[in-house]
């Protein structure tokens, strides 16, 4: 018995002491619960901000299938104006779901890149670009108003605010055929004339419906049948004015419809609608160019061009041309409002924005071929 007393406690012995040395190298599991804490809190924050921003950039790019009744609810118009951004919003809570280990949130956020990329891909692809001809003929010394081609410039000048001169120069250096301007004044016309506008092009049409703000064309060669308001819009006159361009007799409007600002949601989309009836006058070959206060991605402005009409931006692959605003600090150009809008059959390209100091809007410039 005492040996196996003897021979049990120093068994027991041995297994005390061996404790101590075989967990002496782990660390203690306080120390391992709280690294583990720290690790998952900044993934959870991360997460959460992760499903946060993919829900809001597929809810956000979702807006712009709705039908346009609804789209002209208070605030929707200024999302929809954006929804090429919600993308890279969606990239981004893409990456921090990865990172996160967020799958859920992963997929929301693939779901808004993949269709905001379906509606925003033909922005850069155009299966049927400008022929080199056009190209050709808008880069000589000076403009041939015989032939077909036609480099056409749009720019809402801001309630007359814009440099008359930088605009004057503008035409000059990219041989502007036809020019439509938006938000004049009497003063600014005076001073457009001053800066030399009828050297480059002397026919016009300008019309104001209230006798402050007008709109107006000016053009290379006459303005045949030229009128204060082709539209009938109740947001404001439109003038128009037929341009003779190699044979082909083309009806430019200058647009300016309301904008969707607080308390003018209704009114936004029935100057939309209004320019819309347009697609029944097929006795004639338009252009619309001006600030059409809406995107490619708005429903109104879809329905407008119909299968007649076509977005010059979109149809020549050059990718997004934003144009407004240019007067907010810190806030880029976001929003395409200002459009070149072609009639059946016409082609356009070389497509791009330019800013001139005094407004709120770029300029709009692109080469046109009526040929087709």
């Amino acid at each position: 018995m005492t040996k196996r007393a003897t021979a049990n406690g120093a068994s027991g012995n041995s297994r005390a002491a061996g404790r101590p040395a075989s967990r002496s190298p782990r660390t203690p599991s306080s120390a391992r619960g709280g690294n583990a804490k720290t690790t998952r809190k900044p993934h959870r924050i991360l997460g959460l901000l992760a499903g946060l921003c993919a829900f809001a950039a597929l809810i956000c790019t979702a807006l712009r299938a709705l039908p346009g009744d609804l789209q002209e609810l208070p605030y929707v118009p200024v999302v929809v104006s954006a929804t090429p951004w919600f993308a890279l919003i969606a990239l981004l809570a893409l990456l921090a779901a990865i990172v996160s280990r967020r799958v859920i949130a992963a997929l929301i956020a693939i779901a808004a890149i993949g269709l905001n990329g379906y509606w925003q891909y033909p922005f850069f692809y155009s299966p049927t670009p400008l022929v080199q001809a056009a190209q050709n003929a808008v880069a000589a010394a000076e403009p041939d108003t015989t032939d077909g081609f036609a480099r056409v410039m749009t720019f809402n000048v801001y309630k007359g605010q814009a440099d008359p001169q930088v605009i004057v120069n503008l035409v000059s250096d990219q041989r502007v055929e036809v020019l439509a301007l938006q938000e004049t004044t009497d003063d600014f016309v005076k001073r457009l004339k001053q800066a030399g506008i009828e050297h480059y092009l002397p026919y016009s049409q300008v019309s104001s419906s209230d006798g402050v703000f007008g709109n107006g064309l000016w053009s290379a060669t006459p303005l045949t049948e030229p009128a204060d308001d082709d539209v009938n819009s109740s947001a404001s006159f439109m003038p128009g004015g037929t341009v003779d361009l190699g044979g082909n007799q083309i009806r430019f409007v200058s647009v300016h419809t309301t904008a969707p600002v607080p308390g003018h949601w209704r009114k936004w989309k029935r100057s939309l609608d209004e320019l819309g009836l347009m697609r029944g006058h097929t006795d004639v070959r338009y252009i619309f160019m001006g600030d059409f206060n809406a995107t490619y991605d708005h429903t109104p402005f879809r329905e407008f061009l119909g299968d007649r009409f076509q977005d010059a931006t979109r149809e020549s692959g050059h990718g997004f041309t934003f144009s407004w605003p240019t007067n907010r600090t810190g806030i880029p150009m976001f929003a395409g409002i200002d459009h070149v809008v072609l009639d059946q059959g016409m082609t356009a390209g070389q497509c791009k924005v330019v800013q001139v100091e005094g407004s709120d809007h770029a300029a709009l410039l692109a080469t046109v071929d009526v040929t087709r």
